[in-house]
């Protein structure tokens, strides 16, 4: 195994949540931590905090420049960037009828392009030196596609998929990634972070869609999984001598892949005639 101690690590979306603890318990172990947050006020606390340690950087990362001048901003102070862990995100509820434009593509700027942002930004001096490990964060909802939850579920997904054709593409340069599908934390997600799509449909209300917007918010204070256990985790995968392409976090997201990747298996088996009948030389065509 290796250490995290001495090595640089941007952290995204560290203001709260797994993004915050993260930072947090790679400084105690001796990371050097770049950490990007949307306030200024928060970047001065951090820096005021870590001053030898970290560099506290100011960047929404669905604004491509802002991020490119934050990458900058690291390697002008550190040199390096080691690892890549791409926290940023939130969630939204809704049936995919009620989404607007806007709100679907919100929802995509900050989970799936804010991360391709930091992707484009970082992968070049990563390239360069030979050596790296990008963390994508997913989640239990971009490898299931659940009901009330569709447009965020296509933009996890997207960073699912993503992550593991960069994954391909980066081995040749020394570099892994892993995607991270990410179970229930105890974090704001479905506290004061939670978002509704504005147009409600009361037709979804008695359906699997609409019973979810009603319930999510009751999950704050019971989710099974705690963040402090949940970025020790992480940092195992940091530290592996050859880190997965794809990791679950908390027993809930194992048990999610394992269900829908048996269901998918199912699913081929009973209908692989017809899949099969499409071949030029098939019985029939």
């Amino acid at each position: 195994m290796k250490s995290v101690s001495g090595k640089v690590v941007l952290v995204t979306g560290a203001s709260s949540g797994l993004g915050h603890e993260l930072a947090h318990q790679l400084l105690g172990k001796g990371a050097l931590v770049a950490a990007t947050f949307r306030k200024q006020a928060e970047v001065d606390a951090y820096n005021a905090k870590h001053e030898k340690q970290g560099l506290g950087v100011l960047a929404d990362v669905t604004d491509d420049a802002a991020v490119r001048a934050g990458v900058a901003q690291v390697l002008a102070r550190f040199g390096r960037i080691d690892i890549v862990a791409n926290c940023a995100g939130a969630g939204i509820i809704g049936a995919v009828e009620e989404f607007s434009d806007a709100e679907a593509r919100r929802v995509f700027d900050l989970n799936f392009f804010g991360g391709l942002n930091v992707i484009r930004a970082v992968t070049p001096e990563m390239r360069q030196q030979g050596s790296g490990h990008v963390i994508q964060f997913s989640a239990i909802g971009g490898f299931i596609g659940f009901p009330g939850m569709g447009v965020y579920s296509a933009a996890k997904g997207a960073t699912d998929i993503l992550g593991e054709a960069l994954a391909a593409e980066l081995a040749p340069f020394g570099v892994a990634v892993t995607v991270l599908t990410i179970g229930i934390f105890e974090t704001q997600f479905a506290g004061r972070s939670l978002a509704f799509a504005a147009n409600k449909i009361e037709a979804y209300d008695n359906t699997p869609a609409g019973k979810f917007r009603g319930a999510i918010g009751n999950l704050q204070g019971k989710q099974p999984n705690v963040p402090e256990k949940g970025a020790a985790a992480i940092i195992h995968l940091m530290e592996a001598d050859h880190p997965p392409v794809h990791a679950a976090l908390g027993a809930d997201a194992m048990g999610g892949m394992r269900r829908k990747m048996a269901s998918v298996e199912q699913e081929l088996a009973l209908w692989e005639a017809n899949a099969s009948s499409t071949a030029r030389n098939a019985e029939g065509a």
